[in-house]
């Protein structure tokens, strides 16, 4: 007899059995702080290598949480669908998630102060805080953090995983979130999943390309909602691919077995095309438990004495991904748990632009999200924007961000985007009207802050390689202005604000009344020879689910798509680079211009689009001869300078007003300037 192939779900399932047999013996902590966290199970625990400032030695915890959801209770209400899913013994939905903790070993040095990292798409991001981290370093040696600037104060740092859609093994931190309906019962549901195709091939994945995820499987291969479609762009009409030219397949081969998680076509995906797939799923999973483990694992190290790192106050850390994260988080008003305590005290929500995301509905996607050029038409962008409330007048309604305060009103929140998040997340959203007629502001207990020409979440390599140009210019792909010094400084005011009540620095961002937003086609581009400059930014819509979206399931994929949202972008000086917001001391004292944009150049189409994430690099032309030469309109390095004392003599007094007006650390001032220094003796004038 043949074997029966083994189906992803076999696998899961014998993973399952083996991790928790692990963890069972593993097991060294255990807690039922009022069986919301009703586990802690340690796989691992090990001191890092040297010692940390007020904090000396640091141990490292891995290991997996236990959650517990009453779907009676109020605060738990707004999860979507959590009142289908299979309950225990005391009537409570159970979840669990992948962790990693970094805590004082000495609890009496701890800073009383937990970071919740939340993961994005399982990976760590908090060591966007560090300098000199060396990635290649075991976790368990001081190498590995570079200076580390929250363990050198005592934060507690926890990595949580959230996220049912990443896969379980290997390093990343993986959800296991409460499964929807039974076998008896079972439950359905159109389910979307696009793809930019770059470069020909014969699969793409049903789920989200940007890094590997899990998909919802297919509930039958026959049912007639599943069509697969092409076109050319995002805007234009779909052509429907016969159905006899595809099929679901288990692998990017195109083995055809149960459990898909890819479309296969002989004929190929041509480069240059957008393909689309709509299908009906099954297997739901209560994707807004994810919400709420965040939630309960603040509440449970602030409000437990015998946690595993019991504190006194918490701030949640999201970027990209997990900074939309934060604004979904608060606009749904999960900040209160089960017994109404606020949960955390404070949010850095970093390059979230004016996005939420696929956190709490039916099918939701965790990971999909809203790129220039991809990943269309997801609940990403939608209204509201805005903290307070505004009105849009084309649908009628009025709301805001943060309406839901109830006890959380005190919690205090850092908005942080760079440059690129208004040509690629309509960031201006964030701040102006629906109609885009007006600027709007913030709360009390909210900070904007805006690092003008930074490219999305990290800095671009420094130095810059030839490898990076691009052909027929002086130009370079990525953008290396290290906005991790600005970073650092403001995690240090938001940390001082919520434990001390030290109020940070004045919201610092481009606005309407100051003439530093302006339309992406009335841009006033330096001219810089052969380089083409980005004129269409990423374009939000009105969306239209269908009629059961309060609730949170879809029934229109794709949705409506209505009239767009106007979209502001930076103003640029003379050199190119943005005003408006925190302008690091690359801009104070440029060598180059730094855009927060890159188009997709030498892509098989849509070349005048965003290329996602990335920016541009052009060095100044070093003389006023080289600029005439080449028709470059941009100062020359000798005009602005004249020789390298006179340029050192600018970055000490530029680093000085960054200090003073706290968007530096004092301490980061040798970084700054040595980096500084090597700008200068690549792209400068020598030692004239």
């Amino acid at each position: 007899m043949r074997k029966k192939p083994t189906t992803f779900a076999d696998r899961s399932a014998r993973l399952a059995r083996a991790v928790a047999l692990m963890l069972t013996a593993l097991a060294s902590v255990s807690s039922t702080a009022d069986a919301r966290v009703v586990r802690v199970e340690i796989l691992s625990r090990a001191d890092v290598s040297g010692t940390f400032g007020i904090a000396g030695i640091y141990e490292r915890i891995t290991g997996r949480v236990y959650f517990a959801f009453d779907p009676k209770n109020p605060e738990n209400r707004r999860i979507v669908d959590l009142d289908l899913a299979p309950r225990n013994a005391a009537g409570e939905v159970e979840a669990v998630g992948d962790f990693v903790l970094l805590r004082p070993k000495d609890a009496t040095l701890s800073g009383d102060v937990a970071v919740i990292d939340i993961v994005n798409r399982g990976g760590t991001t908090t060591f966007i805080f560090n300098l000199g981290r060396v990635g290649t370093a075991s976790p368990l040696s001081a190498e590995f953090y570079g200076d580390a600037l929250l363990m050198k104060r005592g934060v507690t740092i926890v990595a949580l995983g959230w996220q049912w859609d990443v896969p379980p093994g290997g390093t990343a931190l993986h959800f296991q979130a409460p499964p929807v309906g039974s076998t008896e019962r079972p439950i359905t549901g159109l389910v979307r999943s696009d793809i930019t195709v770059d470069a020909d091939t014969t699969s793409i994945p049903l789920g989200h390309s940007l890094a590997p995820t899990l998909a919802y499987p297919v509930a039958d291969e026959n049912d007639s909602s599943n069509v697969l479609t092409v076109r050319s762009d995002p805007m234009g009409s779909r052509t429907l691919v016969p159905r006899s030219n595809w099929r679901f397949a288990r692998d990017s081969a195109g083995t055809i077995i149960p459990d898909a998680r890819w479309v296969y076509m002989a004929g190929g995906f041509k480069a240059g095309r957008i393909y689309e797939v709509v299908y009906r799923a099954k297997d739901p999973l209560v994707v807004g438990t994810g919400l709420a483990v965040v939630r309960d694992m603040m509440s449970y190290l602030k409000y437990d004495s015998a946690a595993v790192a019991h504190v006194k106050y918490g701030i949640g850390y999201g970027v990209s991904q997990t900074g939309r994260f934060i604004r979904h988080f608060l606009y749904q008003g999960f900040n209160t748990d089960e017994k109404g305590r606020v949960a955390f005290d404070g949010f850095f929500a970093h390059t979230a632009g004016a996005g939420r995301g696929s956190f709490n509905h039916r099918f939701a996607q965790p990971s999909r999200d809203a790129q220039p050029y991809s990943t269309f038409f997801y609940p990403t962008d939608v209204f509201p924007f805005t903290s307070v409330p505004s009105r849009d007048p084309v649908t009628g309604l009025s709301a805001g961000l943060r309406d839901d305060l109830r006890g959380s009103s005190g919690t205090l929140v850092f908005y942080v985007d760079g440059g690129h998040e208004y040509w690629g997340r309509a960031a201006s959203l964030t701040h102006t009207t629906p109609d885009g007629k007006e600027d709007v502001g913030f709360l009390p207990t909210e900070r904007r802050y805006v690092i003008s020409s930074a490219q999305h979440s990290s800095p671009g390599a420094w130095p810059v390689t030839e490898a990076a140009r691009i052909n027929g210019t002086t130009a370079y792909r990525g953008d290396p202005l290290d906005q991790r010094l600005a970073l650092r400084a403001l995690m240090s005011s938001l940390i001082d604000w919520v434990k001390d009540g030290k109020q940070p620095p004045a919201s610092t961002y481009p606005t309407l009344a100051s003439g530093n937003l302006v339309k992406p086609a009335d841009e006033h581009f330096p001219a810089i020879p052969n380089l083409p400059v980005a004129r269409i930014p990423n374009q939000p819509y009105r969306l239209d689910f269908g009629p059961q979206w309060q609730q949170g399931v879809i029934d229109f994929e794709p949705p409506k798509v209505g009239a767009p949202y106007p979209v502001f972008v930076s103003r640029v000086d003379s050199i190119g680079n943005d005003l408006g917001g925190i302008r690091s001391i690359e801009l104070l004292v440029p060598l180059a211009t730094y855009y927060p944009w890159l188009l997709r150049t030498g892509m098989p189409a849509a070349t005048d689009r965003l290329f996602s994430f990335r920016g541009t690099f052009v060095p100044l032309p070093r003389s006023d001869a080289d600029r005439r030469s080449t028709g470059d309109s941009r100062p020359s390095i000798e005009s602005l300078y004249g020789n390298r004392t006179r340029f050192i003599k600018q970055v000490d007094d530029g680093i000085s007003s960054l200090i003073g007006r706290r968007f530096m650390l004092p301490e980061d001032s040798v970084a700054a300037r040595g980096r500084m220094i090597d700008a200068w003796e690549r792209y400068g004038i020598g030692n004239r």
